[in-house]
């Protein structure tokens, strides 16, 4: 079954929560073990697991923007992936976790090193049997971006990857977001994004001015102001056209799975990939229905949100 039916009600996707709290079919409980993992650089990431099962597959969830391991696409996924006696892990992007992190630098949408420098310690770590990985909308952008700039070598990690209601195009989804309704979800993720930079200002002082990052009025001004030069960029535009993993799906070589929703608000359908622009391991996937990061099937809202977990794990399963 596809998702059914799509609503302004679905469209904020891991925020419905923070919306709309009574609309919402509540997500399954998941505990959680805590690790903390120390960084190349002298800084650390925080990583969520199931009680280990040895033998069995384990699935990693990279998050979105401003997500986490408690964001409703991770416990869904978490529960789901429980169910079917697989491991699972939820690694947090820099600052993510409930803690700042140490460094100037937090995260991106292009931050396919530090994905790279995560699945690789998972391997040799815990030696899972199978490893597959998934990001959701920004993880999932950074997620294909390493598997296309891994191109063969992404075989020697992950046995098949798949990104949900990821922004591929970032110069495209980052003006959708500035326009019309989408502002509502900008603000949201700005009131966000400028307290923890603010944060970091008192860490780290002089890295960039308070007045300028407390008056920026969407992605493109709080990126030029912080996400940019903190992580080596030059502006907002060179971030988004260097960040963006449209580029690199025609040098994917493990299985892939790209699910957008043709009515995603965080990515023009227009914008969506072609076939002609990826590599034969590609599958896209673009439902007419789905929001960002709901998918959400039944006849009434809030509906079930079970198609998600129950067809990425169909995906994985079918590449062993």
């Amino acid at each position: 079954m596809s998702p059914a039916y799509s609503s302004p009600w679905w469209l904020p996707g891991g925020n419905l929560q923070t919306i709309w709290p009574s609309l919402v079919t509540p997500e399954p409980r998941v505990s959680y073990r805590r690790e903390r993992w120390e960084t190349p650089d002298g800084d650390f990431i925080d990583l969520d697991w199931l009680p280990w099962i040895e033998g069995a597959p384990l699935l990693v969830l990279f998050h979105g923007l401003e997500g986490s391991s408690q964001s409703h696409y991770a416990r869904a996924m978490m529960h789901a992936a429980q169910k079917r006696g697989w491991n699972g892990c939820v690694p947090h992007f820099r600052g993510c976790s409930g803690e700042l992190n140490l460094l100037p630098r937090a995260y991106h949408s292009g931050d396919s090193a530090e994905i790279d420098w995560v699945l690789r310690r998972m391997m040799d770590q815990h030696k899972p049997a199978r490893l597959y990985a998934a990001g959701v909308s920004l993880g999932g952008n950074a997620l294909l971006k390493w598997a296309g700039e891994q191109g063969e070598a992404a075989h020697q990690v992950v046995r098949a990857v798949a990104s949900i209601s990821a922004p591929l195009d970032l110069a495209a989804a980052g003006h959708a977001l500035g326009r019309g309704f989408n502002k509502l979800y900008t603000r949201m993720f700005l009131g966000s994004l400028i307290k923890k930079s603010l944060e970091k200002l008192a860490q780290h002082p002089g890295l960039f001015d308070p007045v300028k990052v407390r008056a920026a009025r969407d992605l493109y001004e709080f990126d030029n102001l912080v996400t940019a030069p903190l992580h080596g960029f030059r502006d907002t535009d060179h971030y988004w056209s260097s960040a963006s993993a449209k580029p690199w799906l025609a040098q994917i070589r493990v299985p892939a799975l790209a699910l957008n929703a043709r009515n995603d608000p965080f990515l023009p359908a227009q914008a969506l990939p072609t076939p002609a622009e990826v590599s034969s391991a590609v599958t896209l996937e673009y439902p007419v229905h789905g929001g960002h990061v709901g998918f959400a099937t039944g006849a009434l809202p809030p509906g079930s949100l079970a198609w998600l977990p129950q067809r990425l794990f169909n995906f994985f399963e079918h590449n062993p």
